[in-house]
């Protein structure tokens, strides 16, 4: 059975969480929003996804700068401040009792608000931002990160900036929801995708790189995200003299590699085995089990500051 790196066992106290809309803590079977909310009707807003580590919430800074930095590009007042958002992250850890908990994942998203009637021009909105706070106990499964996933390229392409700017975190992410319907029909974990000019992009939830003969190799970032945990891979490596390159690249490099892997806040670096059929690695190479465990320490490097 195919197995992305957002698949987790599910755990039965998130049956009874509280989430946190608009400032309020709701139990989840009541937490909802408006049929006219700007996120529900045209996917007109910004978010990200958090990890918590020994009840803190691991490069928060980066996280927020990217989720306000996306608000500013889309002309959408967020309504309250920094200092405010992490108060309310940081209310509804303590209002679930949190704190002293592994494995928690939180879900920040912030839409435009709620609109007068259902159409995309903004100045319809007739309510502040929504704010919804979502904390789950959720863990990336063991197999995925020791075993890796199989990718499989997609027709399915990443827009140049001028259709859909891709370093938008919006809500808007059918491109890669019919990418990864695509990869999933082929029988794979995930979709590899290729930018306008046939380079090798990223993935449709997380980025993509490979290992050859030592040396790291990522996209030019041009087409894709800007990821927190793929600059932190990056970081990782130039810190620990590992070559790491950010250029273009082709499938044909890909089939070639010694390694590859893909990185994403939610299940860390996760190694990808098999591409398009062709097998790179039984499980985790030794560059991916080496930067696993230097990603793992500068989460606790981060937290620890």
């Amino acid at each position: 059975m195919a197995k992305g790196t957002h698949d987790f066992t599910a755990d039965p106290r998130n049956s009874n969480i509280l989430i946190n809309v608009n400032g309020v803590m709701t139990p989840r079977a009541e937490a909802v929003v408006s049929v006219f909310d700007s996120g529900f009707m045209l996917g007109d807003g910004v978010w990200e996804g958090l990890r918590v580590h020994k009840g803190k919430i691991a490069f928060l800074d980066a996280h927020l700068d990217r989720l306000f930095e996306g608000s500013k590009a889309i002309a959408m007042d967020i309504g309250i401040t920094r200092d405010a958002l992490v108060a309310r992250l940081n209310d509804t850890i303590a209002a679930n009792a949190m704190f002293d908990q592994e494995g928690v994942h939180i879900r920040l998203m912030v839409t435009r608000g709620i609109r007068s009637t259902p159409y995309q021009d903004p100045r319809v909105v007739i309510s502040p931002a929504t704010i919804v706070i979502i904390p789950e106990y959720k863990e990336a499964l063991p197999s995925t990160v020791e075993n890796g996933i199989r990718l499989f390229t997609v027709h399915v392409r990443r827009g140049d900036p001028a259709v859909q700017d891709q370093k938008l975190n919006s809500h808007s992410k059918l491109n890669c929801i019919t990418a990864c319907i695509q990869a999933t029909q082929a029988g794979a974990d995930e979709a590899l995708m290729l930018d306008p000019q046939g380079f090798v992009a990223t993935c449709n939830s997380t980025h993509f790189f490979i290992v050859r003969k030592g040396e790291v190799w990522t996209s030019s970032g041009d087409y894709c995200l800007g990821g927190i945990t793929r600059a932190n891979v990056i970081r990782i490596c130039r810190e620990n003299d590992i070559p790491v390159f950010e250029k273009n690249f082709s499938l044909t490099d890909v089939y070639g590699a010694d390694e590859a892997f893909v990185t994403g806040t939610f299940a860390g670096v996760v190694p990808a085995t098999e591409v398009d059929g062709r097998i790179l690695t039984e499980g985790r190479g030794p560059m991916v089990e080496r930067l696993q465990g230097l990603y793992k320490g500068l989460i606790e490097h981060d937290v620890a500051a």
